[in-house]
């Protein structure tokens, strides 16, 4: 039953739509209650008198998990109450448990509209593309608070330390970074954060005039000459292929996901690379 224009009951039939599309417009606090639960009925009241307070910036979905239990199942639901926050279409956000109002205002707070997500990623995105490191890193890290999880924005961060040459949050980002869209990206950008590391730590191989060529190669990419480091890695190709078991084709491959596809050079260097291989 509609309970206002932002408060609805949902089920199996129509939690798609009401709640998963619905959330392309506006954030949708998908609350899964039972009528057995005490807990519950005081955070389904505190919701509902939130979500009309907040004058539509909000919608409340109350899932009854004795009649929706394949949705509990699916979204991992384990006690009641339990909240998940939905935005653009996926989980954003979540709870357990009764909370006090004060911790519910804060949850709310931090769940930023579609819109306004859509365009700050964008930004970001678009500051990777001009290669302006320190503020695409801010913009990232704002959107990473308001939502931890998202993985576009947890690989632009990644980009953007590795640029600037702070390769060990980098690197524990892209070695755990969960299965999604942009894991194969960084799985490409995980070995260029690994040399910037053994750089940093004066252990590069340093064994011949090749390994030396190698060394002064990724001294200029961790001072962000990433073209003049790019020459050097092709040069080391040019003299030996498989370069200790491909680490500079390697390294090639995570600068020039790092530089991107909007970078002019890229095509160029990625036609360079395939020339030297095949």
């Amino acid at each position: 039953m509609m309970t206002s224009n932002f408060i609805i009951d949902v089920t199996e039939h129509n939690f798609e739509y009401e709640v998963v599309n619905f959330s392309q417009n506006i954030p949708v606090l998908a609350a899964f209650l039972a009528p057995w639960s005490q807990p519950g009925r005081e955070l389904g009241q505190l919701l509902e008198r939130l979500v009309i307070e907040s004058g539509g910036a909000f919608r409340l979905a109350k899932v009854d998990v004795d009649h929706s239990q394949n949705l509990a199942l699916r979204y991992g639901v384990r006690s009641v109450p339990t909240v998940k926050a939905f935005s653009q279409g996926g989980v954003v956000a979540e709870f357990a448990g009764n909370q006090p109002e004060n911790r519910v205002r804060d949850f709310m707070s931090k769940i930023v509209p579609p819109g306004k997500t859509n365009l700050a990623m964008e930004k970001a995105n678009s500051l990777l593309d001009m290669h302006n490191w320190e503020q695409a890193e801010t913009l990232f890290r704002d959107l990473l608070n308001k939502n931890p999880d998202q993985t576009e924005s947890l690989l632009g961060l990644a980009m953007a330390l590795l640029a600037k040459g702070e390769p060990h949050e980098a690197r524990y980002i892209l070695s755990n970074f969960p299965a999604s869209p942009q894991f194969q990206q960084a799985k490409t950008l995980l070995p260029y954060a690994d040399i910037l590391i053994a750089h940093k730590e004066k252990t590069l191989p340093d064994e011949s005039d090749l390994d030396a060529l190698f060394h002064n190669s990724i001294h200029l990419a961790a001072r962000g000459n990433l073209p003049a480091a790019l020459d050097g890695l092709l040069g080391v190709l040019r003299q030996e292929r498989h370069y200790r078991d491909d680490l500079a084709r390697l390294v090639i491959l995570g600068i020039l996901e790092l530089m991107g596809n909007q970078d002019p050079d890229t095509r160029r260097y990625r036609q360079e690379l395939a020339s030297v291989l095949f």
